[in-house]
């Protein structure tokens, strides 16, 4: 009997771009080597692309001061190493396809509490946008570098 391939699961995130176009990143708990990432998460029944990246901004971050600049038109997709499949999202999913939106931080920065209901990070900081696909997990690397290639297209 052939295994039934796992369907992606879709999600959104968040480009947080602070007032110097520098760019929000996250050190996750359950990685905690020097591996960062940009906020993001699934999208609930129902829910509009913007809602969810608003909601899991804010559930990851607290932040919620924030102007919307631009969604990304283009999906992103990445698919789980086999280390990982059959553990995240409960098994259900073999990777992400995601719609990407960049927002602008208004806010202050002790706004930024990672200390959220379900912390998701333990650390934070602002990167050079160029340095994004440096400093995330492998599997990641190629939607970082097209996400970036989408980004460049913006003048901020």
């Amino acid at each position: 009997m052939i295994k039934k391939k796992l369907p992606l699961r879709i999600g959104v995130g968040a480009i947080v771009l602070n007032n110097k176009n520098k760019v929000f990143v996250g050190k996750r708990k359950d990685n905690p080597v020097d591996k960062w990432q940009m906020p993001q998460g699934g999208v609930d029944k129902n829910e509009s692309f913007l809602d969810a990246m608003k909601r899991e901004l804010y559930e990851e971050t607290s932040i919620h001061n924030i102007e919307i600049i631009e969604e990304i038109k283009d999906w992103f997709e990445y698919e789980l190493p086999k280390n990982l499949l059959g553990i995240i999202w409960k098994g259900k999913f073999r990777g992400q396809k995601q719609k990407w939106f960049i927002v602008r931080f208004i806010g202050d920065e002790n706004e930024i509490n990672l200390k959220t209901k379900h912390p998701e990070f333990i650390e934070w900081k602002w990167i050079n946008l160029d340095d994004l696909p440096h400093v995330v997990v492998d599997f990641k690397k190629e939607l970082y570098k097209k996400i970036l290639i989408g980004l460049k297209k913006f003048t901020f």
